[in-house]
């Protein structure tokens, strides 16, 4: 079985959906340290002008100790203003009209913590994209004590993983015969991310999954493989 493992993230990049796909089952890290500046909140659009954050608000009072999951958003005024910035920006968009209901009622919908909206968009993109890859919350999984590369391992063995998917930081900290002697083998994430149609001149990488989507439309899932490897190479 193969797993993977990531924080969640607002309006993720295509690579964190290459993670998604390579694997059978996503654990949907939300009981880990909420991470300030990081990409758990806030991601990139396409405008004229250039690239633009999108942030949600969250309350920082003492998130060096909570969980993402207990992360509050600070108000629901963001899902107005993100929605007007998506329409201003891709209404435009080849395929605007095939997408943009759906991802309209996301931000119709009023959430208490970041890792729920987070949750909820990771499970519409996945179906938008047609990945039916088996998406759990680690916080539904049981308590463990370790940390780090430890931690890795024991959701590894909780899951029954023979292969396990790092991005590429992994390489810093994980001990890879401590997961050869376990029977796990680990493949590190190297994402090219691939070029795209895109409105507003010269193309822009690292942007939301929604620039993707909106402008390439059923063949997201395709650009998003091209020149990454696919799934069935993993164990080669």
């Amino acid at each position: 079985m193969i797993l993977t493992i990531h924080q969640p993230a607002y309006l993720p990049w295509p690579g964190y959906f290459h993670r998604l796909m390579l694997a059978d089952t996503f654990v949907f890290f939300d009981n880990t340290q909420f991470e300030k500046n990081s990409f758990i909140n806030r991601n990139k659009i396409k405008t004229p002008r250039g690239a633009q954050w999108l942030t949600v608000p969250v309350s920082l009072k003492g998130h060096l100790e909570k969980e993402i999951r207990e992360i509050e958003i600070s108000g629901q005024a963001w899902r107005k203003d993100h929605w007007q910035a998506i329409e201003l920006n891709y209404k435009k968009a080849k395929y605007w009209n095939k997408y943009s209901e759906k991802l309209k009622k996301f931000y119709e919908k009023p959430y208490s913590n970041i890792a729920e909206a987070c949750f909820a968009q990771l499970k519409m993109f996945a179906e938008m994209l047609g990945v039916e890859t088996k998406i759990i919350g680690a916080s539904e999984l049981k308590k463990f004590d370790s940390k780090k590369d430890d931690l890795v391992l024991d959701i590894c063995k909780e899951l029954s993983a023979d292969l396990y998917i790092s991005g590429s930081q992994g390489k810093g900290y994980l001990d890879l015969e401590k997961f050869k002697t376990q029977g796990v083998k680990v493949y590190f994430q190297d994402y090219q991310h691939p070029a795209y149609q895109q409105l507003w001149g010269e193309f822009l990488p690292n942007l939301s999954i929604i620039d993707l989507l909106f402008n390439e439309g059923p063949k997201s899932k395709e650009i998003i493989l091209k020149n990454n490897i696919t799934k069935d190479k993993l164990y080669e």
